[in-house]
Order: structure tokens, then sequence, then C-alpha cells
């Protein structure tokens, strides 16, 4: 379907509403009482203007006329509207320039703060952490978005989306090689899950993520790690997690890295490990003197 026509009525639209919000502030206007009414009727215009530029995929357009419906929203004192027209040139935004999108996205978070709306506005930090993951591949920035939506999550007691941005923080601050911080977050978020009789199966994986991260550093802080988490949640003792470590600190102990990676195939054989234990897996492995610095 061609929609080319909707973006010469979207331009003439916008014409339309840029002189109605002109006339909204001149003496006359504001003589005969129509300012308001006239600033509320280009409001609609802008966003009839931006939903006609979607359809013909102008998306920088839409974005620009979403955000001055925003802004008259604001002078209207509509402060709800006025975060959700933020949020839709973000959206938009989001499509050709993930910049304007983030400042389209933390204009519509402090609003939300201001309101006390704590869980959209962690859901938004969220949607600015996934553009600088994917778009503008800046970890560090993401991290602190997660953290916040996290910290926002926790405040209105909903925990488990708070574990799921934790969780994400804990990934790549071991990616990065904070292992410190990473330790923190997995042990916090697996000994949050542990009594939950839905979710304490998957503390182990995080347990196991935790002695990961702690065997890099140092492989007595790993056997001391492991022991605790035992004590801590007796079922890890018999998950397959906990046996491949002990195995994995045999090999270690022996410098022994056909052992090594022994073990590592054969629980990958039953049980796949992802990329992101393998990156942790193979640069415990490296510490092996002699090691080729692979897992064939």
């Amino acid at each position: 379907m061609d929609n080319s026509g909707k973006e010469k009525e979207a331009i003439q639209l916008m014409a339309d509403a840029d002189k109605k919000v002109k006339s909204s502030g001149s003496f006359l206007g504001g003589m005969f009482g129509g300012g308001p009414h006239k600033v509320e009727e280009a409001c609609e215009m802008y966003c009839r203007a931006a939903n006609m530029f979607k359809m013909a995929k102008n998306w920088n357009g839409a974005g620009g006329a979403f955000c001055k419906a925003a802004r008259l929203h604001m002078q209207l004192q509509n402060k709800h509207d006025c975060a959700v027209s933020f949020i839709d040139a973000g959206n938009a935004y989001k499509k050709s320039d993930p910049n304007e999108a983030i400042k389209c996205l933390n204009a519509a978070i402090d609003i939300y703060t201001d309101m006390g709306r704590f869980t959209i506005a962690a859901k938004h930090h969220i949607s600015i952490a996934e553009i600088y993951e994917s778009e503008m591949v800046d970890i560090e920035k993401a991290i602190a978005h997660y953290e916040q939506a996290a910290d926002y999550y926790k405040g209105e007691e909903s925990n488990s989306s708070a574990n799921k941005c934790l969780l994400k923080v804990g990934a790549y601050c071991a990616q990065l090689e904070q292992y410190q911080k990473a330790i923190e977050i997995y042990e916090q978020v697996g000994t949050n899950v542990m009594d939950n009789p839905l979710l304490k199966y998957s503390a182990k994986e995080y347990f196991f993520k935790a002695s990961l991260c702690h065997f890099i550093v140092d492989e007595l802080n790993a056997k001391i790690a492991i022991e605790k988490y035992e004590e801590m949640f007796p079922a890890f003792s018999d998950s397959r997690e906990c046996k491949l470590l002990k195995k994995l600190l045999e090999a270690h102990e022996e410098q022994n890295s056909e052992a090594f990676t022994e073990a590592v195939k054969e629980f990958d054989s039953i049980s796949r490990l992802d990329q992101w234990h393998t990156t942790l897996l193979l640069r415990i492995k490296k510490t092996i003197q002699g090691d080729e610095g692979d897992l064939k």
C-alpha cells in the first residue's frame, strides 16, 4: 500500500498546527479567550501528523511531531499526556535516531518519577538500557540504566522484575571482568530466590555463576564460596553444576587441562553451556600452565 501521500498530509497538518500555536499566543487570540483551546487542538493535530508520518515510515518526522505534542501538553499542565507523547516520540526515534530516542525516554522518566510512577519509570529505563546494548553498544551505560530500573522495582516491591535487571548487570559485569560486583549480584539474587518454592530451582544457576566468577579471581576463594553455597542451599550439593565445579577445582589444582576440558565436555553434552559460561570457563582454563586456550 502506497503511503507517500500520508507524508504530504502530515507536513501540511504540522504547518497548520504551528499556525494555531502562534495564533493562540497572539494579542487577539488572548483577548477572545481561545488560547488554551487552540493549543489543545494543535496538540491533536501534531499527534495525527505523527501517526501519518509513522504510516509513511518517516520515523524522524513522527518523533518530531510527538515531541511538539509533548511540549504543548506540558504547557497545558497535562503531565500524563506529556509523558505518553514523549514515549511515543522515543519509540519512533528508536527506528532512526537512538540518541533522540534516549532523550525522549529520559524526559518521560523525569515526569513519571515526579508523579511517583516508579514502576513505569523502571520499564523505560530498561528500554534505554536495551538501546545502549543493541544500537549504541555502550555496556557501561546499559548497566547504569538496568541498575536504576532495579532500584525503582525494589522500592515498589517488584522483586522479580528487580532480579531480572540485576541479572543483566551481573552478566555484563562478569564480561567486563568486574567480578566482585558480579559475585555480589549473583549471591543476592540466589539468596532472594532460594526460599521461593517457584523460583528456588534457579538458585543453583546463580550460585554456579557466582562460583565461576570466584574461580577466575582465586581458586581458594572458589572453594570457600562453594562450601558456603552448599551450607546455605543444600540442594546445590546434589546439582550437576556443583559436581562440575568440584571436578574443575580438582583439575585446576593438578594443573591438568585435559581433565578440565573433559569435565566441561561431559557437562555440556547434557546441559548446553551458553556463550557467557564458555567465556568464563575459558578464562579459568587459561590459568592452567601450558594451556592451549580452548575447550575442544
